[in-house]
């Protein structure tokens, strides 16, 4: 969230901005002078959080938009405002709707309602088609502009970094993600009424990870709106997502075929399963796969139907092999497989958001955290999780060992975790992708996501240990992303 960075960002862009020091409380930029000391400016406050304080980024970022904004097009040359026009002419109706949506939102807000989305606006405003929704466009025609102004932005940057990428010489570039699902009190909710399923949250069931089982707090397409409506919406989707970007990740692929649906208030574990027109779906990502030169990757991890992964492996869409899970057998402690025997029809990971990094599993960090919150099944205990994973580091080590890695090291928690080894096993193997998260190359213990909670563990609010422009300074930092880039060598 370095604001330096969005500065530079806007100037790249092409917009003729200053740099700013500070952000009043009152949401509007003040000049070069601060009327207090700096390194208590609302910028500098939020930058020194041990955590990041999201709302208080948007409200920062967003003050920063709306100045640029009141400026435009006079901050921008006319090629860059004739973009904008284009932009907005080419969105049609689906970008209408969702700035009008962000109209009515940031209205009802102003106006002191805290609620959780459109389910709790007024009943004319409900209904996108409405003409009391119409009216208020109009009326508030700057405000709807503003919100469309935002998506171009965002649609800028995106094709910009993109096109920066495949300069550098990547063959791919950004990989998107599709989500599961939507808030049912946002936008596309909103746009979209009768192709949702209302008050049914996409989830889990219970499994190794999580014996509670997940209710995402989502929604997500009706399989009969899908079938009656041609596909509109997920074929809109699915190029949106793909429109800057050389491949796609698919969030939790499985829904795909079947989806646990969780009524709303319900316990996860009282949900079920409801099939999807799979057949359908995966003729239309391929289709649009091959439209866009792209790259797809399906989560296939989880309560995987029979059969699964070999249909996707038809159609051309990646798996993913995780090192926690490619294992020689069911059951605890089976060995992890060799490098040459791990499916090559995936893309093969250290490991996901959604699990513990390679630190964290090391030392138990993630075990710990399960068994503070509650998150063990019944019979279940820390101290025996904790013999298990005991168990599971031998297991490792003598994997990477069996694989011709030097790992000179014992299996004691406290011992350095082997990252870069484990980073040289997985580049090994036959699969046409390897990817490492950040927090791997960082050697961070703690996962960005614990599934199964809300505010109890800081989701997605840890900061890095470092800067983006000294991330790869560190000495082991290169020597992890050495050993991976290594191990990708044709031999």
């Amino acid at each position: 969230v370095s604001f330096d960075l969005i500065y530079r960002y806007l100037l790249h862009l092409g917009f003729k901005v200053r740099y700013v020091r500070n952000i009043t409380d009152a949401g509007h930029l003040e000049g070069d002078r601060d009327e207090g000391d700096d390194k208590f400016s609302k910028k500098a406050r939020l930058e020194q959080l041990d955590m990041v304080d999201w709302p208080g980024v948007a409200r920062t970022k967003l003050a920063i938009l709306r100045r640029l904004f009141d400026g435009f097009p006079g901050n921008v040359g006319s090629s860059v405002s004739e973009a904008f026009t284009r932009f907005r002419e080419e969105g049609g109706s689906l970008l209408e709707n969702h700035a009008r949506f962000g109209a009515l939102h940031a209205w009802r807000l102003a106006e002191g309602f805290q609620t959780g989305g459109w389910r709790d606006w007024p009943e004319a405003f409900q209904n996108p088609d409405s003409p009391e929704v119409a009216a208020f466009a109009q009326e508030h025609a700057t405000e709807v502009t503003f919100h469309a102004f935002l998506q171009w932005l965002a649609d800028r940057g995106l094709a910009r970094a993109q096109a920066a990428a495949r300069e550098a010489g990547m063959g791919i570039g950004l990989i998107a993600d599709l989500a599961v699902g939507t808030d049912p009190g946002g936008s596309p909710a909103w746009s979209r009424q009768g192709e949702i399923l209302a008050k049914l949250s996409p989830g889990a069931p219970p499994d190794l990870y999580n014996a509670q089982g997940q209710a995402w707090g989502l929604t997500a397409f009706s399989p009969s709106a899908l079938r009656r409506t041609g596909y509109r919406a997920y074929i809109e989707m699915l190029r949106a997502c793909l429109r800057h970007a050389g491949g796609i990740r698919i969030d939790h692929a499985l829904g795909l075929k079947r989806m646990w649906l969780v009524p709303e208030g319900a316990a996860p574990t009282d949900g079920a399963y409801v099939n999807y027109p799979f057949d359908d779906i995966m003729r239309l990502i391929a289709l649009e796969s091959w439209r866009h030169r792209a790259i797809v990757v399906g989560e296939n991890l989880g309560t995987v139907p029979e059969g699964f992964n070999e249909q996707i492996s038809r159609a051309g869409m990646l798996g993913m092999n995780v090192l926690w899970f490619e294992r020689q057998h069911h059951g605890d402690n089976a060995p992890i497989k060799a490098p040459r025997d791990w499916p090559a029809e995936a893309m093969a990971m250290t490991t996901t958001h959604d699990l513990p990094t390679i630190a964290g599993w090391w030392t138990g960090t993630d075990l710990q955290w399960r068994g503070r919150l509650g998150l063990f099944g019944d019979g279940d205990s820390l101290g025996a999780q904790m013999e298990t994973r005991a168990r599971d580091r031998e297991q490792l080590v003598r994997s990477l060992a069996a694989a011709g890695i030097d790992v000179s090291q014992d299996t004691d928690p406290d011992a350095p975790p082997p990252i870069a080894e484990t980073f040289r096993f997985v580049g090994a193997t036959p699969c046409p992708l390897a990817v490492v998260p950040l927090e791997d190359v960082l050697g961070d213990p703690e996962a960005p996501n614990l599934p199964g909670t809300t505010d109890t563990h800081p989701n997605w609010r840890r900061r890095m240990a470092t800067t983006i422009d000294t991330l790869l300074d560190d000495q082991d930092v290169s020597r992890r992303l050495d050993a991976l880039s290594q191990s990708r060598q044709p031999s």
